[in-house]
Order: C-alpha cells, then sequence, then structure tokens
C-alpha cells in the first residue's frame, strides 16, 4: 500500500494539476486598465488642446501689435525728418505753413511743433489717400518741449505718437529731438 500512494500522488500532479500561466506572460488588457488609459489620454488631449486654443487666441495680436509699431515708427520717421521748428516759423509771411494741421493737408507741415494735436481715424498717406488695410488704425502725435540731458526745454522736443488698433490696444513711442 505504501507504493501505490506515491504512483496516486504523482499521477494527480501530472495528470489532473495545472498551473495557471504566470502573470508575465498574461496576454491583452483588463477593463480597469483599458478605462484607466482612456481617462489618462483624454486628460492629456483637453490640456493639449487647451493649449492650442490660447495659442489660438493670441495669434493674431502680434500682427495688429507689429502693425501699430510700424505704423507709430513711420510717423515719428516722418516727423523727425522735420526742421525743429517753433511757433514763430508758422507765419506764412515768413514761408511757414500756419495750418490747420489736419490729414488733408500734412503735406504741407514745414517743421516738427506741427504735428502737436495732430491725429487721423485711418492712416493715410502723405497726399491723404487712404491706405489699404489700415482704415481702422487711429493715430494721434503730441509734441511737447522737453529738456534731456545737456538740451534745456527751450531747445528740445518729446515727440509721442500713439496708435490705436482696431482691437482697441494702444502703442505708443516716445522720440527726443534736438535744436541742433
Amino acid at each position: 500500500m505504501t507504493e501505490a500512494r506515491p504512483a496516486l500522488l504523482c499521477r494527480m500532479n501530472f495528470s489532473t494539476h495545472r498551473s495557471l500561466p504566470a502573470p508575465h506572460s498574461a496576454k491583452g488588457v483588463s477593463l480597469i486598465e483599458a478605462v484607466m488609459f482612456i481617462v489618462v489620454v483624454s486628460v492629456a488631449l483637453v490640456v493639449v488642446l487647451k493649449a492650442f486654443d490660447i495659442a489660438n487666441q493670441g495669434s493674431a495680436n502680434p500682427v495688429l501689435r507689429r502693425q501699430s509699431l510700424a505704423i507709430a515708427q513711420s510717423l515719428l520717421d516722418e516727423i523727425s525728418a522735420k526742421p525743429f521748428g517753433d511757433a514763430a516759423t508758422d507765419d506764412p509771411a515768413q514761408g511757414g505753413f500756419a495750418g490747420p494741421y489736419t490729414s488733408a493737408n500734412r503735406q504741407w507741415f514745414d517743421d516738427i511743433d506741427d504735428y502737436n494735436g495732430f491725429s487721423m481715424s485711418g492712416i493715410r498717406s502723405l497726399d491723404n489717400s487712404v491706405l489699404t488695410g489700415l482704415s481702422n488704425y487711429q493715430a494721434a502725435v503730441a509734441v511737447t518741449a522737453a529738456a534731456f540731458g545737456t538740451v534745456p526745454a527751450t531747445a528740445g522736443w518729446r515727440i509721442t505718437v500713439t496708435v490705436t488698433n482696431p482691437a482697441g490696444a494702444q502703442l505708443a513711442l516716445d522720440s527726443y529731438r534736438a535744436n541742433y
């Protein structure tokens, strides 16, 4: 009897006992893993799409800012190229331009101080023609006496050009000009 028992045990071990595969060799994905994957990917997708949305909303803003900067710089260059001037040189008897200072007669401005208080709604060229694509911009100029460095206020101008873009944002550029 002692011999039958080990044979029976031996037969049980090999014929009826089946082992489950080890966890590392399991194939497929469980339902919990699939749901977790979908949740993680969904959250990541929402974050990426939100970032694209924010970038897209601000994509037109640099264009408006750069255009405003170009307009302001152009007006500053135009004004700075004029002679220093003062109110005494605006006398028509002396060959100066006495106003009115509007965009229609901007080509006749003969010195820097003529631009003080000048404004235009819709950017125009010197001959008063509307520049395509710039009709929704506005520009305003202020010219004030200013002291800077060793230059006294009687011999210096501070030129401020403020441009308002179609979105309502303003950009201001300042420049100084001395009577040299």
